[in-house]
């Protein structure tokens, strides 16, 4: 079955929250394209995000992260799933206000900890202390961009994508192609 967006459907939440798979999944079973904002970065700069935070650091990092959300938000609708600091930047909130519609994916920090199976390529997931920091402290930004709230708590990729489904199908986000 072949659906259609009415404008890019942007993923934000914390690392762990499922923003990919959830994308991917939804992708999948609607018949659009889903793209990962990391994975695409990497591929355009040529390095992976630990290499880029390592060799540059976080700032340079932002900046291209903003070009690179620029440019997706430029493209015809999809499902993208931002970087779990995607929201950090001032510019980043307003593209992804102005150019899309924005899913928060919720999620705890044990919760979180528990999803990621490699966090060597998490360059900002240090502990668990740190990780619910991080999670308490971008929690504001994630609301105030968020035009729909899910949250994943205990919940598969496939209940998650059949939720947010609904509220895309909901919003008149989401419909199937006639």
């Amino acid at each position: 079955m072949v659906s259609e967006l009415a404008k890019p459907v942007f993923f934000v939440g914390f690392m762990g929250a499922g923003k990919t798979s959830v994308a991917r999944k939804l992708a999948r079973t609607c018949g659009i394209a889903s793209v990962d904002m990391d994975t695409y970065l990497e591929r355009r700069e040529g390095k992976r995000v630990r290499e880029l935070f390592a060799e540059a650091g976080e700032e340079a990092f932002r900046a291209i992260e903003t070009d690179v959300l620029r440019e997706l938000a430029g493209k015809d609708p999809l499902l993208v799933s931002c970087g779990g600091g995607a929201v950090l930047r001032p510019e980043n909130r307003a593209i992804l206000a102005e150019r899309g519609y924005v899913v928060y994916l919720q999620v705890t920090a044990d919760e979180a900890a528990s999803r990621i199976s490699d966090v060597s390529t998490r360059p900002l997931f240090r502990d668990l202390e740190t990780a619910r920091a991080t999670i308490e402290a971008r929690l504001p930004l994630y609301e105030d961009v968020a035009d729909a709230v899910v949250n994943t708590a205990g919940k598969s990729v496939a209940a998650i994508a059949r939720e947010v489904r609904g509220v895309l199908e909901r919003e008149g986000i989401l419909w199937q192609r006639k």
